[in-house]
């Protein structure tokens, strides 16, 4: 027996320190896989923009112009040099560019927003043709008459330019005006007459047609070589019938991506050094096991996020934390399992593998409802939430493989070794006092929630819930949300410096610029200011380069119009909505529709609080915030299913057709007194992060964390008051009736036995 326990006692310190070398290992090939990824806008400067393509003569927009448009910003972005650009159509007129690390933002918006839509008018600003006659790419430089540098064009549809330009031969204002991005608001040849030819006009020529000819054509004026050779390059690459409009803007400057990265970095390798902390204090030694799990999961994520060519953002980053505590709740699940299973007299061997056996259930009915919330948000929702729901659905999928089957895989190799079957305190922290000798008929000690009845302070939490909920009614119909950019339209700015800053001043150098903010907000080195005018292209880079310089500053501006805000708004709606319709149908296949009624109800009241703490502290709604309502859809039904899967597997057990309300109360109630401590600690190791990043993450997530804050309280408090109190209220009327077995009670999706796993 003594040679079994060294023998033992060998095999574990052996593992554990191939355990260690693996974590040390994850840490040096974590450094090149993090630089070898691809960084969004937010975290290395650079900027996006959301364009409505539209045809310069009045004609519907067809796909085959959406892709000429699209091939046009392709070539531009190339010559601006941006390694990692995005460029992704929306719908049938939008295209959205995004150009992570542009060294000059402004001088890429300003080649993009030209895209050299040539246009052949009248006097009269009448369209005669567009740049469909020229042949693309055939531009060059060329030379006048007497040998001043010249645009020499090449025409493609000569029979179109014959019968044009003998037409106008006729007329008494017998001239063809050449112009570049034509505005029908702002140009016209009256204006622009004198100007024609000149530097800085859009009018480029403006000739003379006294008979009709097919033959090339000139475009001369008072240009110096390079301005002709720009003109050439701008033709070349954007010859198209079809105009750009800037629907909306975030420009963020490279400091200022740089300090988003490393202090968000730095929160969230704080915060996995916590939650491995606190699963140590927890669970002892598989609390070490699960914390080498984490390394890996969170090492593979990165690696599947690389393999795809995702591009990291700062919601990616959030995803990614929110995932850790998410993965850590199936350890959870699964070591408050082997618990029970120990604290019932059974040995570390069985109790390992009944509990991996019955925590699977809950486990796959959890993520599984996550993934459906992120592939709701993937589909209808923006740029940076799309971002958020791919991060997601990964931290899911890697879940899966590596808080479930390998940490069971590392938990069996270390029960194997026989050397914890008499010190399950060190392996799983349980007091060897509370295991009772079944040989001797000792019964297992209750539950140390066995006396509280949490569906007794049913009436007291829906009163608070009640209170909550009116006063942030109030709130909301007196002031309404504090909107923001995102669905109230308008600009923001964000303004970082060490100089002094106070919002007087910051009043005062926008009353210069000639605007006034809606909100002036101040936190430490960082001031954050609302206007509710959607600025331009030029209106961004003169107030980025006024900060810049007044302050020293680093500069992040958003703008959003009012056509995107409405569409913002409808897919936030429909989001939120079908997300809740696939939560019932899921639990409704998985469970009973009652058990979804009672989900559904707890899941509207989260969000009905979040809006309420929202309006309440008058926190800024943007569409970070509409992730997180549905990233808490998700998570919250967790603790939810948990709970339900809990009662299910407990209403097994006692006669369907006898049963009184009194004992399915009863039922119940024991059900959440056996999940107390697993709800408690899956809140507590998902809110570490949130806190880690509240304090010291970007205030780029502020709004997403608080929202985050709020939910996850509101989700356990819900998960235990008011999910199974509506499942009770609707299943009274079948108790005492026949017990109509769902084939999915009997047969269960079951956990797949996997040799050297969890068999």
């Amino acid at each position: 027996m003594k040679k079994e326990k060294q023998k033992g006692k060998g095999k574990v310190i052996r593992n554990s320190i191939l355990l260690l070398l693996i974590a040390v290992g994850i840490g040096f090939l974590f450094v090149p896989l993090f630089k070898s990824l691809k960084f969004g806008l937010d975290l290395q400067g650079g900027f996006e923009i959301l364009y409505k393509a539209e045809s310069i003569d009045g004609s519907k927009m067809t796909n085959e112009k959406i892709v000429s448009t699209y091939k046009t910003l392709s070539k531009r972005i190339d010559s601006l040099g941006v390694s990692e650009p995005e460029i992704i159509v929306e719908g049938n007129d939008k295209i959205r560019v995004k150009l992570a690390g542009v060294k000059n933002p402004e001088e890429a918006r300003t080649q993009l927003s030209t895209v050299a839509t040539l246009s052949f008018r009248d006097t009269e600003d009448n369209l005669l043709m567009t740049s469909e006659v020229l042949q693309a790419g055939k531009a060059k430089i060329g030379q006048d008459s007497v040998g001043n540098p010249a645009v020499a064009l090449s025409i493609k549809d000569k029979d179109k330019f014959y019968e044009v330009t003998s037409n106008i031969s006729q007329k008494e204002n017998n001239m063809i005006v050449i112009w570049l991005d034509y505005n029908a608001l702002t140009d016209s040849y009256a204006k622009e007459a004198g100007k024609c030819g000149t530097s800085g006009s859009r009018c480029l020529s403006a000739a003379t047609v006294s008979q009709g000819f097919a033959s090339d054509v000139i475009i001369q004026g008072n240009f110096t070589l390079e301005e002709v050779s720009n003109l050439v390059d701008l033709i070349n690459s954007g010859s198209l019938p079809s105009k750009l409009t800037e629907l909306s803007s975030t420009t963020v400057g490279a400091s200022f991506g740089d300090q988003t990265l490393h202090t968000t970095l730095i929160a969230g390798i704080i915060a996995i050094a916590a939650i491995m902390i606190l699963l140590m204090i927890i669970y002892h030694f598989a609390g070490f096991i699960s914390s080498i799990s984490m390394l890996l999961y969170t090492f593979l994520v990165f690696g599947v996020f690389w393999i795809v060519g995702g591009v990291l953002t700062l919601p990616g980053i959030a995803a990614l934390v929110l995932g850790i505590g998410m993965a850590v709740d199936s350890n959870v699940i699964t070591f408050a399992r082997i618990r029970e299973e120990l604290l019932k007299g059974k040995s570390l061997p069985t109790a390992f593998l009944e509990g991996s056996k019955e925590s699977w259930s809950a486990i796959l009915d959890s993520n599984l409802t996550t993934i459906i919330v992120a592939i709701i948000m993937f589909i209808l929702g923006e740029s940076s939430i799309k971002g958020f729901a791919t991060m997601l659905i990964i931290t899911v999928l890697v879940t899966m493989f590596t808080m479930v089957f390998l940490t069971r895989f590392l938990l069996r190799m270390f029960v194997k070794t026989g050397f914890f079957d008499d010190k399950v305190g060190l392996f799983i922290h349980v007091n060897k006092e509370d295991i009772p000798n079944v040989n001797k008929n000792e019964k297992a000690k209750p539950n140390r929630f066995a006396k509280v009845d949490f569906l007794g302070f049913r009436k007291i939490a829906v009163l608070i819930a009640f209170v909550i909920l009116v006063v942030g009614g109030i709130f909301l119909s007196t002031k309404g949300l504090n909107l923001g950019i995102d669905y109230k339209a308008g600009t923001s700015i964000t303004v970082v410096s060490s100089e002094k800053m106070t919002v007087s001043g910051i009043e005062k150098d926008l009353k210069e610029l000639g605007y006034t903010a809606s909100s002036i907000t101040k936190a430490n080195d960082e001031v954050s200011i609302r206007i509710d005018e959607s600025f331009s292209g030029e209106q961004v880079k003169e107030v980025n380069k006024y900060f810049e310089d007044k302050y020293d500053a680093k500069v992040n501006i958003g703008v959003v119009s009012n056509l995107v805000q409405k569409e913002l708004v409808k897919n936030a709606i429909l989001s939120v909505l079908i997300a809740l319709i696939g939560i019932i149908v899921y639990v409704s296949i998985r469970f009973k529709f009652s058990y979804a009624i009672g989900g559904v109800v707890a899941l509207i009241h989260d969000v009905a609080m979040m809006f309420a703490l929202f309006a309440i502290f008058r926190l800024e709604v943007s569409s970070m915030f509409i992730a997180a309502v549905l990233a808490i859809i998700g998570y919250s039904i967790n603790d939810t299913i948990v709970s339900f899967d809990r009662i299910r597997e407990n209403l097994k057990k006692v006669d369907h057709e006898k049963l009184t309300y009194d004992e399915f109360y009863q039922v119940c109630n024991r059900s959440i007194q056996e999940t107390f401590t697993r709800t408690i600690y899956t809140t507590i190791t998902t809110l570490l992060p949130v806190v880690v990043l509240l304090i010291l993450g970007s205030s780029g997530i502020f709004t997403f964390n608080m929202a985050m804050l709020f939910g996850l309280i509101a989700g356990t408090f819900s998960s235990i008051f008011i999910a199974t109190v509506v499942y009770m209220f609707f299943e009274k009327k079948n108790l005492g009736k026949k017990e109509k077995v769902k084939k999915v009670y009997e047969d269960d999706l079951q956990e797949k036995k996997i040799k050297g796993i969890n068999c």
